[in-house]
């Protein structure tokens, strides 16, 4: 087994989101010994954004591009690699403003190439990166588990499936900056939640 743990938040230290990613993959490699583990830290190495600069890299032909146009396509391509060879994938994600991370957003706008890991076809778009598993800590400072106010989960649901990966689980620890009483038990849900994995 293959294990892709990506961390989405800034801080370097003491992350709720990481702390949740490091519970399910604990809880993954305890289920399968052998597994073997890459971590992405989007906080301490972030992904440039998707600018002009890369849109006109990654629409020149290959045979085409200069060499800054060929090193920017090659940090992409280095996180799709890292996706398509994993057999389960887990995001620590904390809320920022009610969204995911701009480090997040630029993960995913780096592994959805068309083409590559999306097509679209006379039936619609097609993922590509079918019969992965992902796994995605959500960390919250509030509790916004099915309220409106949740826009993390549509969008990462829609994404992703787009993408190919259906078969997602979210893992919920919210309420953890209203109280020490809040947080433990948003951290007990959540505990709970990992150890149900299968």
């Amino acid at each position: 087994m293959k294990i892709l743990q990506v961390n989405a938040s800034i801080r370097p230290e003491g992350a709720n989101s990481t702390r949740l990613a490091n519970d399910i993959v604990a809880r993954l490699q305890a289920a399968n010994p052998n597994a073997r583990l890459t971590v992405r830290d989007l906080g301490a190495d972030p992904h440039p954004m998707l600018d002009a600069a890369a849109l006109g890299a990654l629409f020149t032909p290959a045979e085409q591009r200069t060499e800054t146009q060929a090193a920017r396509v090659a940090l992409d391509d280095a996180l799709i690699a890292e996706v398509q060879a994993a057999d389960a994938i887990v995001l620590g994600v904390p809320m920022y403003n009610f969204g995911v991370p701009a480090q997040l957003k630029n993960w995913i706008d780096a592994v959805a190439r068309n083409g590559v890991t999306f097509r679209y076809t006379a039936n619609g778009p097609e993922g590509l990166l079918k019969g992965r598993k992902v796994y995605v800590g959500l960390a919250r400072g509030g509790r916004y588990r099915g309220t409106e106010a949740d826009s993390q989960v549509p969008y990462l649901r829609t994404v992703l499936g787009f993408l190919g990966m259906t078969d997602v689980q979210f893992v919920y620890a919210e309420g953890l900056n209203m109280g020490e009483d809040a947080a433990r038990q948003g951290f007990a849900e959540a505990e709970a939640e990992i150890a149900a994995i299968a």
